[in-house]
């Protein structure tokens, strides 16, 4: 695939009550208590609820071994009675089965995919190989306290209508003091930071007229961020995109006030590594690995404008 510029988006019909809906396990496994709560929320919007068959299998910290995960996800990009596929969670291990997906069977009959963090693995090779719209979303591993109603809600809609999604800036995100001011239209990419960092030279298609959402969970430290951005831009992942969109930075709160970080905090690293693409960058999404997350489609046309502090985001389904 050239650029984003050229692709059209492959979206997929919105879901009706009776719509049967798979959940799978494609990367570390999930709580039994957390999929049932998950499984009674999407029934009660009358949709019909399958479990893949290794969803809570266990090898290492995986949900099963690789030709397993693959298969319950290959399974339900077959099923023409399949209409959405939900992931239980993130974890680790999606990587490991990204060129292994059945991406001719959902050319011929898309469905959405679902999840975020270590799925963000799923996103970027469905868009690539096939132009897939898919949903950065929570997981059916669920739980009140960090998915509420309004997280409920967001899903419901992105899946069941074809209203677009608009994400306001929240200035309490660490990410909000990161601006360079603008508005820009592409088709909307990306997720975490960590997941697309590794698809670089692999599974990562040009991002040439792309708007590239960031958000990211912190591990070892500014300088995980730091590395994750100066490799992207010196494999030149980067050039050409339209705009960025920085959600949450999970964890990189207290940095500047850390004696050893000379005054830096996750702000400073994410301006001083993007602002020199010369594109606009809205900061301050509150979507990310944070609590009540929203739904985003991912694969459609975006908007960001820093002046009015908004993404705007095209449906992932007609």
């Amino acid at each position: 695939m050239d650029s984003f510029d050229s692709l059209q988006s492959v979206r997929s019909p919105r879901l009706r009550p009776g719509d049967r809906v798979r959940i799978v396990s494609p990367a570390s496994p999930p709580g039994r208590e957390g999929v049932a709560r998950g499984v009674e929320l999407l029934t009660s919007w009358g949709l019909r609820v399958e479990l893949g068959e290794h969803v809570f299998d266990q090898w290492g910290y995986m949900a099963g071994r690789d030709e397993n995960r693959v298969s319950d996800l290959n399974s339900a990009f077959r099923d023409p009675g399949v209409r959405a596929v939900i992931a239980t969670r993130g974890g680790k291990g999606a990587y490991r089965i990204v060129d292994d997906l059945d991406t001719d069977a959902l050319r011929r009959d898309p469905k959405p995919v679902v999840g975020f963090s270590d799925i963000t693995h799923l996103h970027l090779a469905l868009w690539a190989r096939c132009g897939l719209a898919s949903l950065h979303g929570p997981f059916a591993n669920w739980g009140d306290a960090w998915c509420g109603p309004a997280s409920a809600d967001a899903l419901r809609c992105a899946l069941m209508t074809t209203d677009p999604v608009v994400i306001h800036r929240d200035t309490g995100q660490v990410s909000a003091a990161v601006t360079v001011e603008g508005a820009a239209t592409g088709v909307l990419v990306g997720g975490n930071l960590d997941a697309i960092r590794t698809e670089a030279g692999a599974g990562l298609p040009s991002l040439k007229g792309a708007i590239l959402f960031l958000e990211h969970q912190r591990g070892t430290g500014l300088g995980e961020v730091d590395r994750a951005l100066t490799q992207l831009t010196r494999t030149g992942a980067l050039d050409g995109l339209h705009g960025v969109a920085l959600g949450q930075f999970i964890g990189f709160e207290r940095d500047a006030d850390d004696p050893s970080l000379g005054g830096w905090g996750i702000a400073d690293v994410l301006r001083d590594r993007l602002a020199r693409l010369g594109v606009p960058v809205l900061g301050g999404l509150p979507a990310g690995h944070g609590p009540h997350p929203p739904t985003i489609p991912l694969g459609t046309r975006a908007t960001i404008d820093t002046a009015a502090g908004t993404l705007t985001v095209q449906s992932a389904v007609v």
